[in-house]
């Protein structure tokens, strides 16, 4: 097989955050962007060479493409083996479990996780180290000032390989191994789930419906949810995966989902109603009239957990991110566990996790997971939902009733304020910034500021530093306003206000969410000063 040695010029624009390196089609397909960035690890990630590689995507435009070029890179680098889903697909957390189980020396994940796609739409690109977790930030920093001076790559020509084939092919001295993207994953869940619980639920009349979003996981629903537990084929809606996700928006909320919201609500509604985004790692959950925000999700599966066949041995620990509701807190506290608060990105909950110091994490945007695998797991919590509705005979609504009534309820809004000047987004987050040491003590209608300052984290496990995580200013245990900015975009700059505020008093358990979050909306306005700074007169989108 000949490898050929190529001229190129560096990329400045390739620097990945927590989520990888995302960018349009366009982008991506400019003459050597993408094989700079994979040289660019390759070269850095020396121990790649001699090792297995896990390789695969969500099935969005320019994933075969992608993979093909990655695997040709691989053979050219000195890889061993590269294991890749069957088509090109691989969700993300069965591409993180994949590289575990292996025992692989690290992945590729061509995604752009709940982005939209096609090739006017985005693009992106992840690697996840051996332990499938996402490269830690000293790794990304060094891969992205690499990339910034590369002059070469290396690619091997003359491959001729069938991605829908499985099984074993050769490119000379490397092995490639084309999978069943859905089986190892699967057999993980059952390890985990009492599916003979599940079945039985359906055979007694549970009613399902899981909205894949025409991404990654609608094989593995047919497979699990249809195949195995017995729901019926009519439970799965846009389960086949389209390179443009059909023309939606991937992202599992109650925007680009509001289908599943009025299904609900509707006559015939189902007992649980859920839906995953385009690489198969964030999750929604509804049931019949009630919708489970993702801080309320995290904390009742944690209440619950313990009665689950993978998690009979108890929590080691829970954890949220930042912005995501306290909620969770009350049952750590309850339970006699820790409760970690770590800065956005899953890494962080990789750290506690290979430390053995936690059991079920998640974060306000639509993300849950275990310490079964390192990344979030969409399918994993609609498998952990039904499991606890088999478990308890209860329903949906009434887990939540009664998990309030226990630890009170944690009213949440994310206002996202998408598409704005760099200079507006930082002018924002300064003035909130300078304001902080003022705030204390000061009241605004029925609560008072106890603290308000900038998020750091001091990692526990490595002792890292992380600061610049975010602006908070806290009303004791009631209320909670939280700015960050955010970094999974890729237009313009966009800013993320969440509001939270716990209510205990039974009379309170079941307001609305907006009517519940409205005076701290004012609060906010006065204090951040969005509208006044940026002239936005209202956020693009409310989740």
């Amino acid at each position: 097989m000949p490898i050929r040695e190529l001229q190129t010029k560096p990329y400045n624009d390739q620097k990945s955050g927590t989520a990888g390196l995302r960018k349009k089609v366009a982008v991506f397909q400019q003459p050597h962007y993408l094989e700079n960035f994979l040289q660019s690890v390759f070269d850095v990630e020396t121990s790649l060479r001699g090792k297995t590689l896990i390789i695969g995507g969500d099935g969005r435009y320019y994933n075969r493409e992608a993979i093909y070029t990655a695997i040709a890179m691989a053979a050219a680098n000195g890889v061993a083996k590269v294991v890749v889903g069957q088509g090109g697909l691989l969700s993300t957390p069965a591409a993180s479990h994949l590289i575990r189980l292996r025992q692989a020396g690290g992945g590729f994940l061509f995604t752009a996780s709940h982005n939209p796609a096609g090739p006017d739409g985005d693009f992106g690109i992840k690697f996840n180290v051996a332990g499938g977790g996402q490269a830690p930030e000293g790794l990304t920093t060094r891969i992205y000032e690499h990339s910034k001076t590369i002059q070469r790559y290396r690619v091997a020509e003359g491959m001729n390989l069938d991605l829908d084939r499985r099984g074993v092919q050769k490119l000379e001295e490397m092995e490639i191994e084309v999978v069943d993207c859905v089986e190892d994953y699967a057999a993980l869940m059952q390890s985990l789930f009492d599916f003979d619980r599940i079945r039985d639920w359906f055979r007694k009349g549970g009613t399902l419906r899981f909205d894949a979003m025409h991404a990654v996981t609608g094989p593995y629903a047919q497979r699990i949810l249809v195949e195995q537990l017995g729901a019926p084929g009519s439970a799965l809606m846009n389960a086949c995966p389209l390179e443009d996700f059909g023309g939606g928006h991937p992202d599992p909320n109650l925007i680009y989902a509001r289908h599943l919201v009025e299904l609900v609500n509707g006559a015939g509604a189902p007992d649980l109603a859920a839906a995953s985004d385009g690489d198969g790692d964030r999750n929604m959950i509804l049931g019949r009239g009630i919708f489970i925000s993702p801080g309320d999700s995290l904390a009742m599966l944690a209440a619950h957990l313990d009665k689950l066949p993978g998690y009979r041995g108890g929590l080691k620990g829970l954890a949220r991110s930042m912005p995501t509701c306290r909620a969770v807190d009350q049952v750590a506290k309850a339970l006699r566990v820790e409760c970690h608060e770590t800065p956005t990105g899953w890494k962080f909950f990789a750290n506690l996790f290979d430390a053995g110091r936690l059991t079920l994490c998640g974060e306000e945007s639509f993300g849950t997971s275990s310490s079964h695998t390192r990344e979030k797991d969409g399918l994993w919590a609609v498998l952990a939902w039904l499991n606890v509705l088999a478990h308890t005979g209860l329903s949906v609504r009434q887990i939540a009733q009664e998990h309030w009534r226990r630890f009170g309820r944690h009213y949440f809004a994310r206002h996202d304020y998408e598409g704005l000047s760099a200079a507006a987004a930082a002018s924002v987050m300064q003035a909130l910034a300078e304001a902080c040491p003022q705030l204390p003590g000061k009241r605004y209608g029925e609560w008072s500021v106890t603290q308000a300052d900038e998020f750091g984290y001091r990692d526990p496990v490595d002792g890292s530093l992380a600061v610049g995580q975010g602006l908070s200013v806290v009303f004791g245990d009631a209320a909670r306003i939280v700015l960050r900015q955010s970094g999974t975009g890729t237009e313009g700059a966009t800013l993320r206000l969440y509001l939270e505020r716990c209510e205990k008093l039974e009379t309170a358990l079941d307001w609305d969410a907006n009517t519940a979050l409205a005076p701290l909306a004012q609060i906010a306005e006065r204090i951040v000063r969005i509208g006044e700074l940026t002239g936005r007169k209202a956020p693009n989108l409310i989740t």
